[in-house]
């Protein structure tokens, strides 16, 4: 109940007067449909519908169809009467498919209901005296071909009617000021429910109130009860925001509802006894849910959401009770809402704009009314458990004493497809990080995120997308079509290029001489200055491995752009050959661990396309090729009579991560300089899209579930979490220091939260210099990939303090773990991130395995009572800290390798750079190695690196080419910006074989 037209709500100042259901609205009406693109097939139909089809088709739109109590009947409201632009209630025999107007005509109306005798329940403006003249107006503004998009206005007009079926006459039911709406009928018949605002008109408002009412009156909206005649009223709600769309479950004993925060930003799922006792929020998810209607069976209820995107609405299931996960039911862009059940539960009817015009309409499917059952209560009985999106250790069973049960019904929730893979900003990743959230809040831990919260965020680049603008013409003035003949690549700069020539340079490749490969460049003797430079996408084909290894470190594309950025060149046309054999021949839009543009225009090309521009010069794109793949290097040559003009228009799509953290702290003392931080990485590969999946040819793009990356970690968090708890509920944790704990989101991306998180708290905290956490934190304790226990636990990081290994040694007494410890505190996890912030880090790892980064890492080969055994080696260590009164020391050491080892880069620097930066050209620096060369030259952390050997340096790919072109002991200028100021520093490249 409260479709698009009776649940507009919001009452934030930035949105006035719009409000929650503007934006529904806009969505359902037929005019957004341009501004839509083509949505994607519903592939839930497979699961839980079938047989999908439409059932209104008249007029502008419809919606909110409800039923007889044998199904023969379906009532709805749609704007389809040329003399209103307002709803008006209809009558659909289902046997027939006769339909009928059953409301006067005048007016607005909406939300109606069958009554068991067949009478139908609406509400109305019509004997508003000014009904007619609203009509007229709103028809006259409409002929203008003026256009707004439509709201809600909460009319205080609106009273509540039951008609006869033939619309003959109509009883009003109710008389007060206020709107008087949203109401459905028990099913016996004797009672309706209905929303109402008409004690704000009445009662006396505090000013606060008084504010917000004039400003949105559905802030007043509460629930209300009365007899089918009008009589016997009674009140059944009074909490602020918006309570409305009531309706009974099929025994009539309860009623669900939606009800908004005051903001007016989020809407939960609610149900009540029809006594108004009882009250049971059964969503969490902070999001706009609403629109809820109970399964006959009253197992589950149906809703609607935009959990998965501010415009886009899709259908959930959740329990009764509340306790189950809630279950995705539709997967398709734009809005799919106001679910209602057939009185038999087999079929679901629903409101939707997945129609051809786009405008709103009715649809049916039949429902699988056991499938649901199966999704929603798959892990009860006998199947394994898995744990609901908000945890009661008491309801739920897990225990203070750390076990592989609890264990496992984390890591089975947090690895199941259902979060599809956690990849940081999507839908799944929020899922996780409110699980955690609860999971916290339920063992009364205290929010220790942003604005009292459990959250910290961070904003990262997500990925990248085409603007409009994007247009290449050639000198006749013919346009090449974007994503048929061309495309930019990620990086390109953007913006006008101008007309310009055209030169050809083969693979466009410049390699050294290195040992026994000779130099090949593409360039000798070849003048780009200003032009546009054709070049093959890969490097020459025939070649010998030792020649391909040698070729291939200056072969990528990014290499290729700033090869030609340094020459002068305008920009870089891209064309993989008719020797390449690829699948696409264009470049895809995709992106990588640094999102910088290259500082050149870059494009992709056809090999059509490409052969039109190099026929100009009578050659063939094949035999250019067939010379180049041979190894012969072939001189570059001008495009006579072809010149390129372009626009290149890339959007970077931003998005937010979020970490989760909480607070257990001291009480009835100060707490000493420092917490204990525990923590672990939520977040995981999604389906693997990415550069970082080593998923098999047959495994791409499936859910990389993540068991032991990481939720075996975040897992084993969770555990210490709750063990500690319990022990200071039982008076056996002496606090002296606060504990803090925190799952990390971005780490698959470049440790993202945890640097974010050590930003946060360093501008938030009294320490600056090279310790920022000093006072803040003082230890780190890291658990990722804990999940695969064999022979031995890793425990890593002891090098960073003197007190790790007489801890190791005590607390493992207990627990007799196989242990072996690395010195190495450089780390590829979250850890690194808090010892460059100067924190004593240990990091716990059971080693890589052969499902690594694939879908193939999933909770069934997860060694539960080796988390349980690490999970307890690492709390017995947190609670040793905890409650010492000695501040664990930090220890500096040298860094074993650095950012180039994975590269085979054999130049050594000894900087670390910081993966977070988006738009900074140059590259920062989170870290310098105590004794490298770059930290005996006097770079130092913060640092922006712009220029290296005299190349100009604008981000991480630039530094990495300009590394391997280094010569070790002889001394290269490095310049760095400091605090905006450019130093000029002398920097000798040490060996790292």
């Amino acid at each position: 109940m409260g479709t698009a037209t009776t649940l507009i709500h919001a009452h934030r100042p930035a949105w006035q007067p719009a409000s929650f259901l503007l934006l529904v609205s806009y969505l359902l009406s037929s005019s957004v449909a341009a501004e839509i693109s083509e949505r994607p097939t519903d592939t839930s139909g497979n699961v839980l519908l079938s047989n999908v089809r439409q059932v209104t088709f008249e007029g502008k739109r419809a919606g909110e169809s409800y039923f007889s109590r044998d199904g023969s009947r379906m009532v709805f409201q749609s704007e389809r009467d040329a003399g209103n632009p307002f709803y008006q209630i209809f009558l659909m025999d289902l046997e027939t498919g006769d339909t009928r107007r059953v409301s006067p005509g005048t007016g607005k109306t909406t939300c109606a209901w069958i009554h068991p005798d067949g009478r139908i329940l609406f509400a109305s403006t019509h004997d508003d005296p000014e009904a007619r003249q609203k009509q007229e107006a709103e028809l006259e503004f409409r002929a203008s071909g003026e256009s707004r998009r439509y709201q809600w206005d909460y009319d205080e007009n609106f009273e509540l009617y039951l008609a006869r079926p033939d619309g003959s006459t109509s009883e009003r039911l109710t008389r007060a000021r206020g709107y008087d709406a949203e109401g459905s009928i028990s099913p016996d018949g004797e009672w309706i429910v209905f929303s109402s605002n008409r004690h704000a008109y009445t009662e006396a408002l505090t000013p606060r109130q008084e504010g917000l009412f004039k400003v949105d009156k559905a802030y007043m909206l509460d629930l209300y009860l009365m007899r089918t005649d009008g009589t016997q009223l009674e009140r059944l709600t009074s909490a602020p925001g918006y309570d409305g769309g009531p309706f009974f479950s099929s025994d009539g004993r309860r009623i669900c509802f939606r009800r908004f925060s005051e903001d007016g930003a989020r809407a939960e799922i609610y149900t009540i006894q029809v006594d108004g006792s009882a009250e049971r929020q059964l969503t969490r998810l902070s999001a706009m849910s609403w629109a809820p209607f109970f399964h006959p069976s009253g197992k589950y209820l149906i809703f609607t959401t935009n959990l998965h995107g501010f415009s886009n609405f899709e259908l959930y299931l959740v329990d009764g009770e509340g306790r189950q996960e809630p279950v995705r039911v539709t997967n398709t862009d734009g809005f799919d809402g106001l679910p209602v059940f057939f009185p038999d539960g087999r079929r679901l009817a629903w409101t939707t704009n997945r129609t051809s015009n786009k405008s709103s309409q009715v649809f049916f499917a039949d429902w699988d009314h056991q499938k649901a059952l199966d999704l929603l209560f798959r892990n009860e009985g006998s199947k394994k458990p898995a744990a609901p999106p908000q945890l009661n250790p008491a309801v739920d069973g897990t225990t203070g004493r750390i076990s592989a049960r609890d264990v496992r019904l984390h890591v089975e929730y947090l690895a199941s497809d259902e979060l599809e893979g956690r990849l940081t900003g999507s839908p799944g990743a929020k899922q996780a990080g409110r699980y955690i959230a609860n999971y916290f809040s339920d063992l009364g831990l205290e929010p220790a995120g942003e604005d009292g919260s459990y959250f910290q965020s961070f904003e990262f680049t997500a990925g990248v997308r085409l603007g409009e603008g994007n247009r290449l013409t050639d000198a006749s003035g013919a346009e090449f079509e974007v994503n048929d003949g061309w495309r930019p690549l990620a990086f390109s700069k953007t913006g006008l290029v101008p007309a310009s020539p055209l030169v050809f340079a083969g693979y466009g490749i410049v390699a050294p001489a290195r040992e026994e490969q000779e130099e090949y460049d593409s360039y000798a003797h070849l003048d780009v200055e200003d032009k546009w430079v054709l070049v093959f996408r890969y490097l020459p084909e025939q070649v010998s491995p030792a020649r391909r290894q040698h070729l291939s470190r200056h072969a990528s594309l990014r290499y290729k752009a700033m090869v030609a950025r340094d020459r002068g060149a305008k920009g870089l046309l891209i064309v993989s050959g008719p020797n390449s054999k690829v699948n696409e021949q264009l470049v895809r839009l995709g992106t990588d661990a640094s999102l910088a543009a290259s500082g050149v225009a870059a494009i992709s090309l056809t090999d059509s396309v490409a052969e039109k521009l190099t026929s100009t010069a009578a050659r063939s794109l094949k035999s250019l090729q067939d010379r180049l793949d041979s190894g012969e290097q072939v001189m570059g040559f001008l495009l006579p009579e072809v010149a390129l003009e372009a626009e290149i228009d890339i959007i970077q799509e931003k998005r937010l991560g979020r970490n989760v953290v909480a607070r257990l702290p001291v009480r009835g003392g100060k707490a000493r300089g420092g917490a204990v931080l525990t923590g672990a990485h939520m977040d995981h590969l999604g389906k693997g899209l990415g550069a970082s999946s080593l998923a098999r040819q047959d495994e791409r793009g499936q859910i990389h579930n993540g068991a032991d990356d990481n939720a075996s970690g975040t897992a084993g968090m969770l555990e210490v979490a709750q063990y500690l708890v319990d022990l200071k509920a039982a008076g056996q944790l002496k606090q002296k220091r606060d504990l803090l704990f925190a799952a990390w989101s971005g780490e698959e991306l470049g440790i993202l939260g945890s640097q974010s998180f050590v930003a946060w708290v360093s501008n938030h905290g009294e320490t600056a210099g090279s310790r920022p956490l000093e006072g803040e934190v003082s230890a780190y304790l890291n658990m990722d990939m804990i999940g695969r226990f064999r022979e031995r636990l890793s425990l890593q990081g002891v090098g960073s303090s003197s007190v790790w290994r007489k801890e190791i040694e005590r607390r493992n007494v207990v627990v007799g773990l196989p242990i072996t410890t690395s010195d190495d505190s450089y780390l590829p996890t979250d850890a690194t991130s808090f010892y460059l912030a100067g924190v004593p880090v240990l990091s716990a790892f059971t080693g890589s395995h052969e499902d690594y980064h694939s879908p193939r890492d999933t909770a069934d080969k997860i060694n539960y009572e080796g988390v349980e055994k690490i999970s307890r080696l690492m709390a017995l260590i947190a609670r040793s800290l905890v409650t010492s009164v000695e501040t664990p020391d930090y220890l500096e050491q040298e860094r074993p390798d650095d950012e180039g080892a994975t590269r085979g880069l054999r130049v050594y620097l000894g900087t670390i750079p910081d993966y977070l930066q988006d738009d900074i050209k140059g590259v920062k620096l989170s870290g310098v190695t105590k004794g490298g060369p770059a930290d005996k030259a006097g770079v130092r952390t913060g640092d922006v690196i712009v220029e290296v050997a005299g190349r100009t340096i604008e981000n991480i790919y630039d530094y990495t080419y300009a590394i391997d072109a280094l010569k070790i002991g002889e001394p290269t200028m490095m310049v760095v910006l400091r605090d905006g100021a450019r130093m000029d520093l002398t920097v000798i490249p040490g060996s790292r074989e």
